[in-house]
């Protein structure tokens, strides 16, 4: 057999790399020998390989050429033998792996120092980086953090803990920038040794907040965790800091939430935990920390909660006291509702007893108590009630506190009660002093003169005023009226109180009336304006007393027990048929119950909230017709806010206390003015007009400033509860509310008492002394100010009749030729004309048509112009008390109404309602 059929020699062993080895050797049928080859064999080409020899021979293998199915005739060997590609070797003896045919000669690759992307590997493999490379990253990254965490904790300085801990006072301003008052601060703190804290106050504390406070090196990364366990399942929990975080965090000057802030905080806990030892840290942490009602340290609050010194308390009060750490905002059982709606007393007192309870369980646990001490205390400690700082009595408590929540509820800068009473804040307020003097004067001069509890105990007793002037253009709050001294009356009655608004609520019926209108009676409930007619001043509905209200579709309204409601006014008096001007200026309730319903209540809550009102508790149930005659609660402040709207001819401004907060020199709150159309102004100023006429010839006349535009209403609540009066004028809009609780703050929840008899009057209604006091406070507030006049109103709406007030018949008019002698002969042209709200007769009155000052007549007080000069002011349905208009089946009824004295100054211009002579 020739030497190049020879059959090649099977290499030893099977399997993978029998097959590796097969796959190295040449797969040419034919292939040439090679030249240059001396000296051996012709095995040398053809012959027997060497036996597998592990990874490094495969490699070897792996370099030598697998040779094309036709090699090169010419392709030099060198050491490798004849890899080649498809056509023609060659190559200077390295070559690539040799897969198969395709496959080139490479060079080999040099590796780098980091081997990414991996040298020698292909497609995805060649993008994952080795463990090598991983590792060296993760040794890398950890070195490098840990120099930069060295050198941090190496340039952070422990700060000077008694300099950042001591507090300073927060200076309020009146609105001219003279100082009001300073206050808060060092005054309520007293440094005391670790020796005179008690055992249990430590024990409370430790176990409530940092468990491991005794071992721990000041950052305990389980007890974070734990907190975020807890949390997740709702329970009770400690906080993720650490006493020694809570210590340096309270001892440091900024407060601001920054990440740069946390991290230095982080370095310097560590390195305290470290310098400082366990004594120091807890006594610093107890002496910093902020316990509530202005108190800063453990003395200042033993003394302010219980009135005692730190080291006479018992486990039961330490543990209180630890429970007010975690936010004395909410678990003071005094409440703080004029900060959070959530921290009222009885909120308040159930979060502080579960927290309590909980603390001295977990001090059992712990070990820090025995189950015999614990039985000891079943009762919650309740602590003293609040004591105001003296300087804050009269009426500076009142002012603080609300300054105080007005900031505290707007800034943005998440500064909070606790930070607050750190102190080093100036608070520039909007009060104007010689304003909040004149407030408090009017009311003391009528508190002194009328109210007598020792001389009428059963009726004077428990009697409040409260009060609120604001500036309409702003929405600033000039001055309040909160109680006849904050150190004893605690709730400023010039917040929200809970005492009804009564009638001052109708002009808010009206406006509705007037943006939205009366709704068809045969159309759906919720109507658009399309099918709605605007309501005037002048429309005309019933006034009578007990009148049975309606839907807007005429069906009787009835309540959930199927019972009609019957509409009463004041005094039970019955007005008849008459303007909603007229109804507005006697007060009777009637008729704006029953346009609430043919408007929607939903409406009248709508421009309610709109002016200024608040949607909240306050805010009675806008579904039942009582709505529209003021169930609501709204506060004083409020409702001087909402009427100031009014004198803006719709502009709606918020009221508010604060302008301006700085803390070392620099802004960190500033109110923004946001000024909103409540209503057209058109709406408004009607509004104003009828308003204007209730004080000049209504019920508010008690209030009447000479020489100057004032409007305002009265309000009266049923059984004689509260009294109102709101009033402005174009510079300020001044709330006055009166009444009378069960007893002087012993129950939580007082009860409102009847004031018949109080002060010596029969009845107190908004026109007494309210009225009165309005009238002597904005007398002096606006004294050497320029008299300003309201805008003239402009026509509005169309005369709608309602309430079972029926609308005219057309009638005949006389000619249109005017006549200088009587006609006995009527014209036969007819016309509709529309009453004037101006004129003070019937529609269609014959024996009114001829009277004189018709015009005017109606206008002021009811008086009817007419033959004897508006002295007739009885015969007056838009005028006066309001008769009923002549029935449609002709026949005249009864004059039902109470007139009115006219003053008999009518203008003679009345026309057809007013005659030509006067």
């Amino acid at each position: 057999m020739s030497e190049h059929r020879r059959k090649t020699q099977q290499p030893q062993g099977g399997g993978r790399a029998a097959a590796r080895r097969a796959a190295q050797q040449s797969t040419g049928r034919r292939a040439a020998p090679s030249r240059g080859v001396t000296n051996e064999s012709p095995s040398g080409s053809y012959g027997d390989e060497s036996p597998y020899g592990g990874r490094a021979a495969a490699r070897r293998a792996a370099q030598r050429g697998s040779g094309s199915r036709r090699a090169a005739e010419g392709g030099g060997a060198g050491q490798g033998g004849g890899g080649g590609r498809r056509r023609g070797g060659g190559g200077d003896g390295y070559e690539g792996p040799g897969r198969g045919r395709g496959r080139g000669s490479q060079r080999p690759v040099k590796k780098r120092f980091i081997d990414y992307p991996r040298a020698g590997k292909y497609g995805a493999r060649r993008w994952v980086p080795s463990w090598k490379l991983v590792s060296s990253l993760c040794i890398g990254f950890l070195g490098l953090l840990l120099g930069v965490a060295g050198l941090a904790y190496g340039m952070v300085g422990t700060p000077d803990v008694k300099a950042a801990a001591k507090a300073e006072n927060n200076v309020y301003y009146w609105a001219n920038g003279k100082q009001m008052i300073a206050t808060g601060g060092e005054t309520n703190r007293q440094i005391i040794d670790y020796s005179q804290i008690p055992a249990a106050m430590r024990n409370a504390v430790i176990s409530a907040e940092n468990k491991s406070f005794d071992t721990d090196s000041g950052i305990d990364p389980m007890g974070i965790a734990r907190a975020f366990y807890n949390m997740a399942k709702g329970g009770q929990t400690q906080g993720g800091s650490t006493i020694t975080q809570q210590y340096v965090k309270n001892s440091r000057l900024s407060q601001e939430q920054t990440l740069s802030r946390k991290f230095e905080e982080l370095f310097i806990t560590i390195k305290v935990g470290k310098t400082e030892s366990k004594r120091k840290i807890m006594a610093g942490y107890l002496n910093i920390s902020y316990y509530g009602r202005g108190a800063s340290g453990l003395q200042a609050a033993a003394r302010t909660y219980y009135g005692k010194d730190a080291t006479d308390l018992d486990p039961s009060e330490c543990a209180f006291l630890a429970t007010l750490l975690k936010g004395a905002t909410y678990f003071d059982p005094a409440g703080a509702p004029e900060i959070s709606s959530e921290a009222t007393p009885e909120k308040n007192l159930a979060r502080a007893t579960k927290r309590w309870t909980w603390i001295l369980d977990e001090e059992v646990k712990d070990g820090r108590m025995t189950q015999a001490e614990r039985a000891k205390y079943t009762t919650f400690p309740m602590p003293n009630k609040p004591r105001p700082d003296a300087q804050l009595g009269g009426q500076m408590g009142y002012l603080v506190d609300l300054a105080k929540a007005n900031f505290l509820n707007n800034n943005t800068r998440g500064i909070t009660a606790e930070k607050l009473a750190q102190g080093g804040y100036e608070i520039h307020t909007t009060f104007d002093k010689k304003k909040v003097e004149k407030l408090n004067a009017a009311v003391k001069k009528v508190y002194d003169k009328k109210i007598d509890p020792k001389a009428r105990p059963g009726t004077d007793t428990h009697v409040q005023f409260g009060g609120a002037s604001v500036d309409p253009r702003t929405g600033a709050i000039a001055a309040i009226y909160g109680g006849q001294d904050a150190t004893t009356h605690y709730t400023n009655n010039a917040d929200t109180t809970g005492a009804q608004v009564g009638s001052t609520f109708k002009p808010f019926v009206l406006a509705a009336a007037m943006e939205y209108g009366k709704r068809d009676p045969s159309g759906p409930e919720d109507q658009d304006a399309s099918r709605r007619t605007k309501v005037s001043p002048k429309s005309i509905y019933n006034a009578d007393d007990r009148l049975k209200i309606k839907k807007y579709n005429g069906e009787i309204w009835t309540d959930e027990n199927g019972k009609e409601w019957l509409q009463a006014n004041d005094g039970h008096k019955s007005e008849g048929n008459i303007t909603l001007r007229e109804a507005m200026r006697v007060s009777a309730n009637s008729p704006y119950v029953q346009l609430g319903m043919d408007v929607g209540t939903d409406k009248v809550k709508d421009v309610a909230i709109a002016a200024g009102l608040r949607d909240d508790k306050y805010m009675a149930d806008a579904t039942v017709p009582s709505f529209s005659i003021g169930t609501s609660q709204p506060s004083a402040i409020r409702m001087a806010g909402a009427y100031g709207t009014f004198a803006t001819s719709g502009m709606q401004h918020d009221p508010y206390s604060v302008t301006e907060v700085k803390r070392r020199g620099r802004v960190v709150y500033q109110h923004k003015k946001v000024s909103k159309r409540a209503f057209e102004n058109s709406i408004a100023d009607n509004v104003t007009d009828v308003l204007k006429n209730v004080v000049e010839h209504g019920t508010g006349t008690p209030a009447k400033l000479p020489g100057r535009d004032v409007a305002g209403k009265t309000g009266t609540t049923d059984d004689n509860k509260s009294a109102w009066f709101v009033g402005y004028t174009p510079q300020l809009s001044t709330a006055i509310s009166m009444y009378r609780l069960d007893d002087n703050e012993k129950h939580k929840n007082r009860k409102f008492e009847k004031m018949y008899g109080t002060g010596g009057e029969k009845t107190i209604h908004g026109a007494s002394f309210p009225a009165q006091i309005w009238h002597d406070y904005m007398a002096d507030a606006l004294e050497g100010e320029d008299v300003k006049l309201f805008q003239k109103p402009e026509p509005w709406g169309e005369t709608v009749y309602g309430g079972g007030a029926p609308s005219p018949k057309p009638t005949i008019e006389p000619s249109e030729t005017a006549s200088t002698m009587p006609s006995t002969t009527p014209s036969k042209t007819p016309s509709s004309p529309t009453p004037n709200p101006s004129d003070s007769c019937r529609p269609w009155d014959r024996n009114c048509q001829n009277s004189s000052g018709g015009n005017n007549g109606g206008n002021n007080g009811g008086n009817n112009g007419g033959n004897n000069g508006g002295n007739n002011g009885g015969n007056s349905v838009i005028g006066g008390g309001g008769g009923s208009p002549t029935p449609t089946d002709g026949t005249t009824p009864p004059d039902t109404s109470s007139g009115g004295g006219g003053n008999g100054h009518g203008n003679g211009n009345g026309g057809f309602f007013g005659g030509s002579t006067g």
